[in-house]
C-alpha cells in the first residue's frame, strides 16, 4: 500500500512539473522529459521529515507549484490569444477583462460557473500537492535514510542549477555535460523567469516614463490647419489585419468588398490610399493601439498604458483642441465608465449607453458598426454651424464571439436600432460554434467584411461633403484565426484628393487594397505621420 501511495504522489508530482505553458509543447511527447526538480523535492522532503521544518518546506512547496502552475496556465491563455506569455506586471488587468468577456459571450450563469470551477480546480489541485509533499516528508523517521537524502540533494540540485543556466544561456556547459543531463528544469525556469520579469519590466516602465516626456510636436504650429473646415475621423477596424490579404480564406472575401468600395467610392470623387501600420499586439487589448496612434509612444504592455496615462504626454487629441477642433471619443464596446479617456483629450467621450441603440446586443458586442457610425452622424455631425471635429471611432461588429452578424439596411431606417434584432438572436449561440475552429474562422470573415461594408456604405453616404477618413486595424486576431505571424494591420485613408495625397510619401497605394511590398509604419509613429501631414507648421 505505501509503495503505490508513493508511486501515485510520483506520478501526481511528475505531471504537475512537466505541465507545458504553451500550445505547441502541448504534445505526447512532453510526458517524456523529465523534470529535474523532482528528485530535488523528493530529496529535501525525505531530508527535512516530518517535522516543523518539514510542515514549512511543504507550505512553501506547494505555494510556489500552485501560484507557477497558474502562471503557465495564463502563459498558455496569452500565447493563444496575444501571441505571448502572461506578464504579471502588465497583465493583472487581463482578469476583469477576460470575466467580461465571457459574461458577454456565454451569459453570466455560464461564465459563473465556469468561474467557480476553475476555483475549485486550483483547491483541489492545492490539497493533492499537500498530499504529495505529505507521502514524501513521512516517508520515513530513520536517521539515516534521511541523512542520505541530504546527500542526494547536493547533487540534484547541481544538475538543475546547470540545465537552468545553461538554458538562460547563463554559461555553457560541455557538450557531453549537456547531453547527459536527463531531463529539464523547466518549473523551476517558469518561476526565476517571472522574478526577473517584474524586474526588467519595472525597468522598462522607467524609461518609458523618461520617453514620455520627449515630445518633438509640443512646439510645433499650426497644426490641422489643412483640414480646413473637414473633419477628421479615424476609424478603427476590430481584429481587421493583414491576413485578410494574405489568408486564402479571407482573401476572396475581404479585397472583393475592398475593390467594391473603391470603385464605389471612385465614382463618387473621392480619392484613397492604402498601406500598413504596424501594431503592437495580437488577438486583443485594442485600446494599447488606440493610445499608440494617439500618443505616438510604443504601448504593447497593459503597464506602459498605465504609464502613459499618468504623464504629460500629449496625443492627437490634445493638439486638436490647440487647434480649435472638437474631440470626440464614439466607444460602442464601453459598457462601464472609461476614467482613462479623460487624459487622451477628448471634449465628449459616447459610451454604449450613450449611444441610443436600443435593440438587443449581438452577444459581447453591444450594436452593429452601422449603428456606430449612424449615431456619429446624428449626435455629432447633423449641426451645420458646429466647429470642426477630430473623431475616433472604435468599431466593434468584429469583435470575438463573431456571432451572430448582422446586414446592412437602409441608413434611414436605423432609429433606435431595433431593425437589427432579426440578426441579434439568429443562427448557433458562441458556445457552439465556437467547438469548431473552421467554423471560428468563417465567422470571423463574414464578420470582418460586414465591418468594412458599413465603412464603405458610410464614407459613400458623405461623398458630397466628405471628411478625411483614417481607417485601419487595431490588431490581427489569435493566430490560430488569423493564420499570419505578422502584427500588420492595413491602414485606409479616404477623401479629398488634396488631403489623401499628402500620404503619398509614404508609399501607399492608391486605391483600398495596400500592396504587400509597402513598409508598414510602427503605430507610434502614425501620431507624428498624421500631424505633420495636416499641419503646416510640421514637416513629415
Amino acid at each position: 500500500m505505501n509503495y503505490l501511495r508513493t508511486a501515485l504522489a510520483l506520478g501526481l508530482l511528475y505531471l504537475v512539473l512537466i505541465q507545458p505553458n504553451h500550445p505547441a509543447a502541448m504534445t505526447w511527447g512532453a510526458l517524456g522529459l523529465f523534470p529535474l526538480e523532482l528528485p530535488v523535492i523528493v530529496a529535501a522532503l525525505v531530508a527535512m521529515g516530518a517535522g516543523r521544518g518539514g510542515l514549512v518546506l511543504r507550505v512553501v512547496l506547494v505555494v510556489a507549484m500552485v501560484v507557477i502552475a497558474l502562471l503557465k496556465l495564463a502563459d498558455f491563455g496569452t500565447f493563444i490569444a496575444f501571441n505571448r506569455g502572461f506578464n504579471l506586471v502588465a497583465d493583472y488587468n487581463l482578469l476583469p477583462a477576460a470575466w467580461d468577456l465571457a459574461r458577454g459571450s456565454i451569459g453570466l450563469a455560464m461564465a459563473a460557473l465556469a468561474l467557480g470551477g476553475a476555483v475549485a480546480l486550483v483547491a483541489l489541485l492545492a490539497l493533492a500537492l499537500w498530499w504529495t509533499t505529505g507521502v514524501f516528508s513521512s516517508l520515513t523517521p530513520a536517521a539515516r535514510p534521511r541523512a542520505i537524502a541530504a546527500l542526494l540533494l547536493v547533487p540534484a540540485t547541481a544538475i538543475a542549477v546547470a540545465e537552468i543556466g545553461q538554458a538562460r544561456r547563463a554559461w555553457f556547459l560541455p557538450p557531453a555535460v549537456s547531453n547527459a543531463i536527463p531531463g529539464a528544469a523547466f518549473t523551476a525556469r517558469v518561476g526565476l523567469e517571472r522574478v526577473e520579469q517584474i524586474r526588467t519590466t519595472r525597468a522598462d516602465l522607467a524609461r518609458f516614463r523618461t520617453a514620455a516626456q520627449q515630445d518633438s510636436m509640443r512646439d510645433v504650429a499650426p497644426l490641422f490647419d489643412r483640414l480646413g473646415t473637414r473633419d477628421f475621423v479615424l476609424v478603427y477596424v476590430e481584429s481587421y489585419g493583414r491576413s485578410s490579404f494574405e489568408n486564402p480564406l479571407y482573401i476572396p472575401t475581404h479585397t472583393a468588398t475592398l475593390q467594391t468600395i473603391e470603385g464605389d467610392l471612385a465614382a463618387r470623387g473621392l480619392a484613397m490610399r492604402s498601406g500598413w501600420a504596424r501594431a503592437p499586439m495580437v488577438g486583443g487589448q485594442s485600446w494599447l493601439a488606440h493610445g499608440s496612434v494617439a500618443s505616438g509612444m510604443w504601448l504593447d504592455t497593459q503597464a506602459r498604458y498605465r504609464a502613459l496615462i499618468a504623464s504629460p504626454r500629449r496625443t492627437l487629441f490634445h493638439y486638436a483642441q490647440d487647434a480649435g477642433r472638437r474631440t470626440v471619443a464614439i466607444k460602442p464596446a464601453h459598457v462601464f465608465p472609461w476614467p482613462e479617456g479623460d487624459y487622451f483629450g477628448f471634449d465628449a467621450i459616447y459610451n454604449a449607453a450613450d449611444l441610443g441603440y436600443e435593440g438587443q446586443p449581438f452577444n459581447w458586442v453591444t450594436m452593429p458598426d452601422q449603428f456606430t457610425l449612424h449615431a456619429l452622424d446624428r449626435l455629432e455631425r447633423s449641426d451645420p454651424d458646429r466647429t470642426p471635429l477630430v473623431v475616433q471611432v472604435a468599431l466593434v461588429s468584429s469583435h470575438a464571439p463573431w456571432v451572430p452578424i448582422p446586414e446592412l439596411v437602409d441608413w434611414d431606417d436605423i432609429g433606435t436600432g431595433t431593425i437589427f434584432d432579426q440578426w441579434a438572436l439568429s443562427g448557433d449561440p458562441p458556445e457552439v460554434v465556437w467547438r469548431d475552429h473552421d467554423r471560428v474562422r468563417d465567422q470571423f470573415r463574414l464578420a470582418v467584411d460586414y465591418s468594412l461594408q458599413s465603412v464603405g456604405a458610410w464614407a459613400a453616404r458623405h461623398a458630397g461633403d466628405p471628411p478625411l477618413m483614417v481607417v485601419l486595424g487595431d490588431h490581427e486576431p489569435a493566430r490560430f484565426v488569423s493564420g499570419v505571424d505578422g502584427f500588420d494591420v492595413p491602414v485606409h485613408v479616404i477623401g479629398p484628393a488634396d488631403l489623401v495625397d499628402r500620404f503619398a510619401d509614404l508609399d501607399w497605394t492608391e486605391g483600398m487594397i495596400p500592396s504587400p511590398a509597402t513598409p508598414s509604419i510602427r503605430m507610434d509613429g502614425m501620431r507624428d505621420a498624421l500631424l505633420s501631414r495636416l499641419g503646416s507648421g510640421a514637416t513629415p
